[in-house]
């Protein structure tokens, strides 16, 4: 899955959402939901060997909503710890 903001480059993110979107692919990383390749940033995002498309849509439509400043989408697709 690929996410980026270079196509709106008038659009201003803050440096606090680029963090909470580092952490949380370092995260899911960690849970070993995404390969140890993916990327976070700065402008663009990559997450490779997510599980199927529904997992996909879920978390682009929380980095979209991060993007734009609401962080909540993105901490509730956050793994679990087991």
């Amino acid at each position: 899955m690929k996410a980026d903001v270079i196509t709106a480059p008038q659009h201003a993110v803050a440096d606090s959402v680029y963090d909470a979107i580092r952490a949380a692919v370092i995260q899911m990383i960690r849970a070993g939901e995404i390969r140890s390749d993916s990327s976070a940033g700065p402008v663009y995002f990559v997450l490779h060997d997510v599980a199927d498309e529904s997992r996909a849509r879920e978390l682009a439509a929380a980095l979209h909503a991060a993007l734009y400043g609401n962080l909540a989408p993105l901490a509730r697709a956050m793994p679990t710890a087991s």
